[in-house]
Protein backbone atom coordinates (compact mmCIF):
# COMPACT_ATOMS: atom_id res chain seq x y z
CA UNK A 1 0.00 0.00 0.00
CA UNK A 2 1.43 3.37 -1.04
CA UNK A 3 2.11 5.75 1.82
CA UNK A 4 0.20 9.03 1.64
CA UNK A 5 2.28 12.04 0.69
CA UNK A 6 2.91 14.97 3.02
CA UNK A 7 1.46 18.17 1.60
CA UNK A 8 3.75 21.17 2.07
CA UNK A 9 2.35 24.69 1.69
CA UNK A 10 4.96 27.36 0.97
CA UNK A 11 4.43 31.04 1.87
CA UNK A 12 6.89 33.67 0.56
CA UNK A 13 8.13 36.74 2.42
CA UNK A 14 6.79 40.28 2.31
CA UNK A 15 6.00 41.40 -1.25
CA UNK A 16 7.65 38.27 -2.67
CA UNK A 17 6.14 35.74 -5.04
CA UNK A 18 6.20 31.95 -5.08
CA UNK A 19 9.21 32.25 -7.40
CA UNK A 20 11.48 32.34 -4.34
CA UNK A 21 10.81 28.60 -4.02
CA UNK A 22 11.75 27.80 -7.63
CA UNK A 23 14.80 25.75 -6.60
CA UNK A 24 13.14 23.87 -3.74
CA UNK A 25 12.71 20.23 -4.70
CA UNK A 26 11.63 17.52 -2.27
CA UNK A 27 11.27 13.81 -3.07
CA UNK A 28 8.03 13.62 -5.06
CA UNK A 29 7.20 10.18 -3.70
CA UNK A 30 7.00 11.64 -0.19
CA UNK A 31 5.99 15.28 -0.59
CA UNK A 32 3.70 17.43 -2.69
CA UNK A 33 4.39 21.17 -2.80
CA UNK A 34 1.68 23.84 -2.90
CA UNK A 35 2.42 27.53 -3.37
CA UNK A 36 0.56 30.29 -1.53
CA UNK A 37 0.60 33.90 -2.71
CA UNK A 38 -0.12 37.19 -0.96
CA UNK A 39 -3.63 38.56 -1.36
CA UNK A 40 -4.57 42.20 -0.81
CA UNK A 41 -5.80 42.71 2.77
CA UNK A 42 -9.12 44.27 3.63
CA UNK A 43 -9.07 47.79 5.02
CA UNK A 44 -7.61 47.72 8.56
CA UNK A 45 -7.67 43.92 8.53
CA UNK A 46 -5.97 42.30 11.54
CA UNK A 47 -3.27 39.73 10.84
CA UNK A 48 -5.36 37.15 12.68
CA UNK A 49 -8.26 37.71 10.26
CA UNK A 50 -5.92 37.63 7.26
CA UNK A 51 -4.36 34.38 8.52
CA UNK A 52 -7.80 32.82 8.84
CA UNK A 53 -8.57 33.71 5.22
CA UNK A 54 -5.25 32.29 4.08
CA UNK A 55 -5.80 29.10 6.05
CA UNK A 56 -8.97 28.52 4.04
CA UNK A 57 -6.76 28.11 0.96
CA UNK A 58 -5.16 25.02 2.52
CA UNK A 59 -6.96 22.08 0.95
CA UNK A 60 -5.30 19.14 2.73
CA UNK A 61 -5.50 17.81 6.25
CA UNK A 62 -2.50 17.89 8.56
CA UNK A 63 -0.15 19.66 6.14
CA UNK A 64 3.24 21.25 6.70
CA UNK A 65 3.25 25.04 6.55
CA UNK A 66 6.54 26.69 5.59
CA UNK A 67 6.91 30.47 5.60
CA UNK A 68 9.80 32.81 4.90
CA UNK A 69 10.31 36.14 6.74
CA UNK A 70 6.87 37.80 7.11
CA UNK A 71 5.49 34.61 5.61
CA UNK A 72 7.02 32.82 8.60
CA UNK A 73 5.00 35.03 10.92
CA UNK A 74 1.87 34.45 8.85
CA UNK A 75 2.10 30.63 8.90
CA UNK A 76 2.41 30.76 12.68
CA UNK A 77 -0.89 32.62 12.76
CA UNK A 78 -2.43 30.17 10.28
CA UNK A 79 -1.29 27.37 12.60
CA UNK A 80 -3.86 28.65 15.11
CA UNK A 81 -6.77 27.91 12.74
CA UNK A 82 -5.87 24.55 11.23
CA UNK A 83 -4.24 21.36 12.44
CA UNK A 84 -0.79 20.96 10.96
CA UNK A 85 1.91 18.32 11.02
CA UNK A 86 4.67 20.91 11.38
CA UNK A 87 5.24 24.63 10.89
CA UNK A 88 8.59 25.63 9.42
CA UNK A 89 9.75 29.21 9.96
CA UNK A 90 12.64 30.38 7.75
CA UNK A 91 14.54 33.69 8.08
CA UNK A 92 11.99 34.95 10.58
CA UNK A 93 11.20 35.03 14.29
CA UNK A 94 9.05 33.03 16.69
CA UNK A 95 8.18 35.95 18.92
CA UNK A 96 8.47 39.72 19.10
CA UNK A 97 11.28 39.50 21.67
CA UNK A 98 13.69 38.49 18.89
CA UNK A 99 13.06 41.67 16.91
CA UNK A 100 16.08 43.93 16.36
CA UNK A 101 16.20 47.26 18.18
CA UNK A 102 15.09 49.24 15.10
CA UNK A 103 11.82 47.28 14.95
CA UNK A 104 11.17 47.66 18.66
CA UNK A 105 11.86 51.38 18.36
CA UNK A 106 9.55 51.64 15.36
CA UNK A 107 6.77 50.03 17.39
CA UNK A 108 7.18 52.40 20.32
CA UNK A 109 7.63 55.54 18.24
CA UNK A 110 5.12 54.64 15.49
CA UNK A 111 7.75 55.85 13.04
CA UNK A 112 6.78 53.06 10.63
CA UNK A 113 3.64 55.08 9.85
CA UNK A 114 5.91 57.60 8.16
CA UNK A 115 7.47 55.00 5.87
CA UNK A 116 7.09 56.22 2.28
CA UNK A 117 5.67 52.99 0.87
CA UNK A 118 4.80 54.78 -2.37
CA UNK A 119 8.52 54.63 -3.12
CA UNK A 120 8.24 50.85 -3.39
CA UNK A 121 6.77 51.27 -6.83
CA UNK A 122 10.49 51.46 -7.59
CA UNK A 123 11.32 47.75 -7.50
CA UNK A 124 14.96 48.45 -6.65
CA UNK A 125 13.95 50.15 -3.39
CA UNK A 126 11.49 47.37 -2.61
CA UNK A 127 14.23 44.76 -3.12
CA UNK A 128 16.44 46.54 -0.61
CA UNK A 129 13.64 46.69 1.95
CA UNK A 130 12.17 43.22 1.52
CA UNK A 131 15.40 41.25 1.11
CA UNK A 132 17.96 43.37 2.95
CA UNK A 133 19.96 43.49 -0.28
CA UNK A 134 22.42 46.34 -0.76
CA UNK A 135 24.64 45.30 -3.67
CA UNK A 136 23.39 46.58 -7.03
CA UNK A 137 24.05 43.32 -8.90
CA UNK A 138 22.09 41.31 -6.36
CA UNK A 139 19.18 43.73 -6.47
CA UNK A 140 18.92 43.13 -10.20
CA UNK A 141 18.95 39.39 -9.55
CA UNK A 142 16.22 39.49 -6.92
CA UNK A 143 13.82 41.82 -8.75
CA UNK A 144 12.18 38.83 -10.40
CA UNK A 145 11.13 37.46 -7.01
CA UNK A 146 9.01 40.48 -6.08
CA UNK A 147 5.38 40.55 -7.15
CA UNK A 148 3.45 42.80 -4.76
CA UNK A 149 4.11 46.53 -4.66
CA UNK A 150 0.56 47.61 -3.90
CA UNK A 151 0.69 50.49 -1.41
CA UNK A 152 -2.30 49.20 0.55
CA UNK A 153 -0.62 45.84 1.01
CA UNK A 154 2.78 47.33 1.92
CA UNK A 155 1.31 49.75 4.49
CA UNK A 156 -0.59 46.85 6.04
CA UNK A 157 2.42 44.49 6.00
CA UNK A 158 4.72 47.00 7.71
CA UNK A 159 2.19 47.68 10.44
CA UNK A 160 1.42 44.01 11.06
CA UNK A 161 5.09 43.01 11.18
CA UNK A 162 6.01 45.77 13.62
CA UNK A 163 3.01 45.20 15.88
CA UNK A 164 2.94 41.40 15.87
CA UNK A 165 2.31 40.02 19.33
CA UNK A 166 3.44 36.53 20.22
CA UNK A 167 5.32 35.48 23.32
CA UNK A 168 4.81 31.70 23.39
CA UNK A 169 6.33 29.28 20.89
CA UNK A 170 3.80 27.07 19.13
CA UNK A 171 4.06 23.28 19.13
CA UNK A 172 5.78 21.42 16.29
CA UNK A 173 7.61 24.49 14.99
CA UNK A 174 10.97 24.21 13.22
CA UNK A 175 12.93 27.47 13.11
CA UNK A 176 15.70 27.80 10.50
CA UNK A 177 17.84 30.92 10.53
CA UNK A 178 20.93 32.13 8.69
CA UNK A 179 23.99 33.42 10.51
CA UNK A 180 24.26 36.39 8.11
CA UNK A 181 20.64 37.52 8.19
CA UNK A 182 20.51 41.34 8.10
CA UNK A 183 16.76 41.79 8.51
CA UNK A 184 16.44 39.62 11.63
CA UNK A 185 20.05 39.57 12.93
CA UNK A 186 21.28 36.18 14.09
CA UNK A 187 22.55 37.59 17.40
CA UNK A 188 18.96 38.41 18.42
CA UNK A 189 17.56 34.94 17.82
CA UNK A 190 16.91 32.97 20.99
CA UNK A 191 15.59 29.52 21.83
CA UNK A 192 15.84 26.36 19.75
CA UNK A 193 16.60 26.85 16.09
CA UNK A 194 18.69 25.41 13.27
CA UNK A 195 21.52 27.69 12.16
CA UNK A 196 22.56 27.80 8.52
CA UNK A 197 26.16 28.97 8.24
CA UNK A 198 26.51 32.07 6.05
CA UNK A 199 22.80 32.02 5.34
CA UNK A 200 21.30 35.41 4.54
CA UNK A 201 17.71 36.63 4.65
CA UNK A 202 17.24 35.20 1.15
CA UNK A 203 18.87 31.85 1.82
CA UNK A 204 15.74 30.06 0.59
CA UNK A 205 17.04 31.17 -2.83
CA UNK A 206 20.81 30.98 -2.59
CA UNK A 207 21.09 28.13 -0.06
CA UNK A 208 18.46 25.98 -1.72
CA UNK A 209 20.78 22.95 -1.76
CA UNK A 210 20.84 22.99 2.05
CA UNK A 211 17.04 22.99 2.15
CA UNK A 212 16.67 20.27 -0.46
CA UNK A 213 19.03 18.06 1.49
CA UNK A 214 17.78 18.76 5.01
CA UNK A 215 14.06 19.53 4.78
CA UNK A 216 12.97 15.94 4.00
CA UNK A 217 14.67 14.68 7.16
CA UNK A 218 13.24 17.49 9.28
CA UNK A 219 9.70 17.08 8.00
CA UNK A 220 9.44 13.34 8.60
CA UNK A 221 11.20 13.36 11.98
Amino acid sequence: MQEEKTHVYLMPGMAASKAIFEYINLPCDQFELHYLEWIIPYKKEALTSYAKRMSELVQHQNPVLLGVSFGGILVQEMNKYISVKKTVVVSSVLNEKDYPFRMKFAKLSKVYKLAPTRMFSDVEKLAKYAFGVTIKERIELYKKYLSVNDKKYLDWALEEIINWKQTQKLDNVIHIHGTNDRVFPFKNIKGDFIAVKNGTHVMIINKYKWFNENLPKLLIA
